[in-house]
């Protein structure tokens, strides 16, 4: 399917301002992807139901897309991938803890490659940030971030980030159970 960009829209001399609306399927397509590429998905690609809500976390465009459990309300957020296919563990879980203020320990793999590091609790030097939602693996979590540079980016160790102020929000719209598929 060809999707329709915004400046290619707008290149057309289509445009909402100049009193000029888009047919029909070009609102569509152009709806399919935003301008910070962020690929549209629906729940039903991924998911029998949406039971308590899902979350479908992309690396591929580094977004999260979160669907609330009567189906009202979607919501997509930028992230932080991790840095490495290694790192990146694919599939479906589930949120199984949540935590204001996480504290933070490094992984046993973590401290093989990096001997100094030590657990920090909760704080502006805590790379979980201020919210963080425990997935039914080990070590991996849905967390925030005090470093905004590092959404968008590969930077993580296998986490999925987001600003400190969107995984607030998150949290608040996710219970304990939502299921969480990555790709």
């Amino acid at each position: 399917m060809r999707t329709i960009s915004r400046r290619n829209a707008l290149g057309l001399g289509i445009a909402a301002a100049g009193g000029l609306l888009l047919p029909a399927q070009a609102q569509a397509q152009v709806h399919r992807a935003n301008v910070s590429s962020f690929r549209m998905q629906s729940w039903e690609e991924h998911f029998d139901s949406l039971g308590k809500g899902a979350i479908v976390a992309d690396t591929t465009s580094r977004a999260l897309h979160f669907w609330s459990g009567d189906g009202r309300d979607y919501r997509i957020y930028p992230t932080s991938v991790p840095i490495s296919e290694e790192l990146t563990k694919r599939g479906y879980t589930e949120i199984v803890r949540k935590k204001v203020g996480p504290s933070w320990t490094p992984t046993p793999s973590q401290m093989e490659r990096y001997p100094d590091w030590k657990p920090i609790g909760p704080g502006p030097e805590n790379p979980l940030g201020t919210h963080a939602m425990y997935l039914g693996w080990p070590a991996y979590i849905i967390h925030g971030t005090h470093d905004t540079r590092k959404i968008g980016r590969p930077s993580s160790d296998g986490c999925i980030g987001l600003y400190n102020e969107k995984i607030a929000e998150l949290f608040e719209l996710c219970p304990i159970g939502t299921q969480v598929r990555v790709i």
